[in-house]
């Protein structure tokens, strides 16, 4: 469930406090007297859960404090961005909330107690209130289907849903990929091996689909859209629909498997209607007897020169676009995502409407700057209207045997795709390492485990000014007390990178700490990554061309992503302000 450690945090209560002068513009920022600001808040491990990974509005939320018993005087408040919109006593270790009817909107929540003017938080928790997941995806996957019993299946939901997964790729779930389902005489077979020779049991398939459903997650059964084993020809594959190397159709394109796997993988052409027909046929069995909301469409990437059956060239990359079309026509209710490898593709794929785009990361696309363009290029694609999920491998090479992730590498790689607005394919039965998601070599460490929750809190309450349009800009930041040694987005190593967004009249800054850092390679093969050191009440200025109504930030290192009205003076266009405190991530937002 939604589980989020409870924060025991007292600052003082101070109000947002604004100061305009006019003028000339100020000088040196030291010669400021700006009101102090929070204090910095220490943890707890006490937890907090919420029912569901999203909501629709006018749903019920249920929150459950756990092991521990807040005090009498302690309040619940709900927040949209900073702002309050209500506040409640707390009545007992549960309680609940409506949602408001506002739709695609991303709350906070705060447990809270006021004592002589002190505050103490003891917990946050985001909801997500969005009646469609296609417009803030959170992907997760799953990977092994063994005999599992309901509660070993729902610890691995209800831990996935504390990140507020809403939906999940099952990942090589399937028997053949020609025919993903094995049905005999009207009746699903009871299990099956898949293609790494691994026993797969139907009921834990059925199973794991109820317990999504349950916390409101979205099941997307995983297949190739092209790929066939060997010998296909005896279950109805055609010859005419393979892809070949050369162009008398005497060599089929083949991706070699080694033992155990129970077979390579041979290539058939996606815009063959022959094809196309043939597995949406077998699709419908998999929905006649498992209730997927979707299919999430795999590929290979790049093949290089390729041909029909007929000896004419085939461009594989404009194949998807009839592929996705063919099969979305055959089954309108439900979802379909597909893998640009490398945004190979992409074009296409974008051009197809799928629910949104999803791109698996690989060399040359290697930098922090990389990833941030990638989903620019996604936006720009699909003219703003699809949401991006990143396939990121993370520490690809000490996935190779057993041991940790590198705790910095996975925190600063998911600020800055969170930032830029994408999302991040890496939550599973475990943390991703390999493309071969079985591959659970490397664990979390418990600071990995106690922080990343906090990051997916701030991706959902957030998510309007993260993910919900906008328009990236400069901004003019600058250090007035040295503290930190800035400089605009694009990363580089040794510096805090700033960039900029304009969404819904507000001016957002983001800062993502790389000051030192040890490399500027998101995937940090050998994990060498480097955790910042905090910096305390720095004293920035900005430009701004308009009179300043507010600033406030928010972190995901910080009180749980609770955000904080900040104390600002303005002469001018110069707008200064003490910023509390920063670690990897900080965002600061502008009201005017």
């Amino acid at each position: 469930m939604s589980v989020r450690r409870i924060f025991f945090i007292v600052f003082a209560a101070v109000a947002s406090f604004g100061c305009s002068k006019s003028g000339n513009d100020m000088g040196s920022g030291t010669d400021l007297e700006i009101p102090a600001n929070a204090t910095t808040p220490s943890y707890s491990n006490v937890t907090i859960t919420t029912d569901k990974a999203a909501y629709k509005p006018g749903d019920e939320v249920t929150f459950t404090a756990n092991n521990v018993s807040l005090p009498a005087s302690a309040k619940v408040r709900y927040k949209h961005l900073n702002t309050v919109l209500s506040e409640v006593p707390v009545t007992g270790p549960t309680w609940k909330w409506i949602t408001p009817a506002t739709d695609y909107t991303g709350y906070m929540t705060e447990a809270y107690s006021t004592d002589s003017g002190m505050e103490t938080i003891y917990a946050t928790v985001a909801i997500d209130v969005s009646s469609d997941w296609e417009k803030f995806p959170r992907y997760g996957f799953l990977s092994k289907y063994p005999q599992m019993s309901p509660e070993e299946i729902d610890n691995v939901i209800s831990n996935l849903n504390r990140y507020h997964i809403n939906g999940l790729q099952f990942y090589d779930w399937q028997n053949k990929h020609h025919q993903p389902l094995p049905v005999s005489g009207g009746v699903p077979a009871a299990t099956w091996k898949d293609i790494a020779n691994r026993d797969t049991y139907f009921s834990t398939v059925e199973k794991y689909i109820g317990s999504a459903h349950h916390y409101n997650m979205k099941a997307m059964f995983y297949n190739l859209v092209y790929g066939a084993w060997e010998n296909a020809e005896a279950d109805g594959v055609l010859k005419e629909w393979y892809i070949f190397t050369d162009n008398t159709h005497t060599n089929r394109d083949i991706f070699a498997l080694p033992s155990p796997f129970q077979s390579s993988l041979f290539l058939l052409d996606p815009s063959n209607t022959g094809w196309q027909q043939y597995l949406e046929k077998e699709n419908r069995k998999v929905y006649q007897f498992l209730d997927f909301d979707g299919y999430h469409m795999d590929q290979l990437g790049d093949r290089g020169a390729r041909y029909k059956y007929d000896g004419t060239y085939l461009d594989l990359s404009k194949t998807y676009e009839p592929f996705i079309k063919a099969i979305k026509a055959d089954e309108p209710g439900k979802d379909v995502v597909m893998n640009a490898v490398n945004q190979y593709g992409q074009q296409g794929i974008a051009a197809a409407s799928p629910g949104f785009l999803y791109t698996e990361v690989w060399s040359p696309f290697d930098s922090f700057s990389d990833l941030a363009n990638l989903i620019k290029q996604n936006n720009q694609l699909s003219d703003n209207t699809e949401a991006t999920v990143l396939a990121a491998y993370m520490n690809y090479d000490l996935a190779n045997s057993k041991g940790y992730f590198n705790t910095p590498s996975v925190l600063m790689t998911d600020a800055v795709i969170f930032a830029f607005g994408g999302a991040h394919l890496e939550l599973g039965e475990h943390m991703l390492g390999k493309e071969y998601f079985p591959n659970d070599n490397l664990a979390m460490r418990d600071d990995l485990k106690s922080a990343l929750p906090d990051y997916y809190d701030f991706l959902v309450a957030y998510e309007n000014l993260l993910r919900d349009g906008g328009t990236f800009n400069s901004v003019s930041l600058t250090s007035d007390d040295g503290k930190l040694k800035m400089a605009d987005w694009p990363a580089y190593q040794g510096a805090v990178a700033v960039f900029g967004k304009e969404v819904s009249g507000k001016q957002v800054l983001h800062l993502i700490n790389f000051t030192n850092s040890k490399t500027q390679n998101w995937r940090d093969n050998q994990g060498i990554q480097q955790a910042p050191v905090v910096i305390k009440d720095a004293r920035l200025t900005f430009t701004s061309g308009e009179p300043v109504k507010k600033i406030w930030t928010a972190s995901p290192d910080v009180i749980g992503g609770a955000s904080r009205s900040l104390n600002f003076i303005q002469t001018g266009n110069k707008v200064s302000f003490v910023l509390p405190e920063l670690k990897y991530w900080d965002m600061i937002v502008v009201e005017y």
